[in-house]
């Protein structure tokens, strides 16, 4: 993800390891190194494994079939995506079967979290990762190679930062033209600015972090190539900033970067998408090419994917806070 700094984190701070001295770097360096292998050998227990996979979708097809379709809540996993996307993903491409056997996601960080890697991994696709990050890169190039089923056939990685005047050129010199079957957006800044540019490659379905904090209006933060994301406190009632009781939590404070479900709705439209969904907490959305899959996928509303359970007095405080912000 391309975030910025929290605010109160000065630049001799962790977020900003340029700054720190040899030593200290280096040891940051070793942390992280160890914190990708626990990472990875953790996944490794937990996953859904590929002979299960393919049980599903046999099991799933079946289903349709017989006119029953399940919702996205009752199929998700988690391999080594953020949430459950894994699954919704998984159930999605059950049902509309894969094309070229292609993804393309934009800011995949390691890759090893991502909504790519479970295809790579366990479904034989070949995906282009990208991401701003030359650290997130390196780790994610050496887990793939790393990796049985990825050690002599992997994922192309480039260290890129993404705009919209660069995109496409990207996309062509990469091999990655056309179709594809899958789209993945994750840059927590311009994200819509970024969908709408993309042309190089017609992907079957899309999915992209929304900001279900800014609710009904159809909004997002205005392009600049070199945006950076700001997380901003919220105050508590008495006038303190705090956590708002969950320690560690980013619960107390208010996000400035991406847009809303209902904006991508709209961009989605022109571009020849619908919506069919979104994870349980109704921050990762999936939109599908309208050529496709309407039988099992049909368009659901924006209102649809709203997750009940966000707290209205915090997204009240929240639009309080970024009615101050250019959208």
């Amino acid at each position: 993800m391309n975030t910025s700094t929290p605010a109160g984190k000065g630049k001799g701070s962790a977020d900003n390891p340029e700054n720190l001295p040899g030593e200290i770097r280096a040891l940051r360096e070793q942390v992280l190194e160890l914190s990708a292998r626990v990472t990875s050998l953790e996944r490794a227990t937990e996953q859904v494994d590929r002979g299960s996979q393919m049980l599903l979708s046999h099991q799933y097809r079946q289903l349709a079939a017989n006119g029953v379709t399940l919702s996205f809540d009752e199929v998700g996993f988690r391999n080594y995506s953020q949430f459950e996307e894994d699954g919704i993903l998984h159930y999605i491409f059950s049902l509309i079967g894969t094309g070229p056997m292609r993804s393309v996601e934009i800011c995949a960080g390691t890759g090893y979290e991502s909504n790519s890697a479970n295809f790579i991994l366990n479904h034989n696709w070949y995906s282009l990762l990208v991401d701003g990050d030359k650290r997130n890169v390196k780790r994610g190039s050496e887990f793939f190679a790393n990796h049985p089923s990825t050690r002599y056939v992997g994922p192309k990685f480039l260290h890129h930062w993404i705009d919209r005047e660069s995109v496409n050129e990207m996309l062509r010199e990469a091999g990655f033209s056309g179709e594809i079957d899958l789209l993945v957006i994750d840059l927590d800044g311009v994200d819509y600015w970024i969908w709408d540019a993309i042309t190089e490659v017609s992907p079957r379905v899309v999915c992209v972090e929304v900001m279900a904090q800014l609710g009904e209006r159809s909004i997002t933060v205005p392009y600049a190539s070199d945006f950076r994301a700001q997380w901003i406190p919220l105050e508590k009632k008495d006038g303190i900033a705090g956590d708002g009781g969950r320690e560690g939590s980013v619960f107390n404070l208010a996000f400035y970067g991406g847009a809303s479900l209902p904006a991508y709705v709209k961009l989605a439209r022109q571009k020849g998408y619908r919506l069919i969904g979104a994870n349980r907490l109704g921050i990762n959305a999936f939109f599908m090419r309208d050529d496709l899959g309407a039988d099992h996928f049909p368009e659901v509303s924006w209102k649809d994917c709203v997750n009940e359970n966000y707290d209205a007095e915090e997204r009240r405080r929240i639009h309080e806070v970024l009615e101050d912000y250019a959208w």
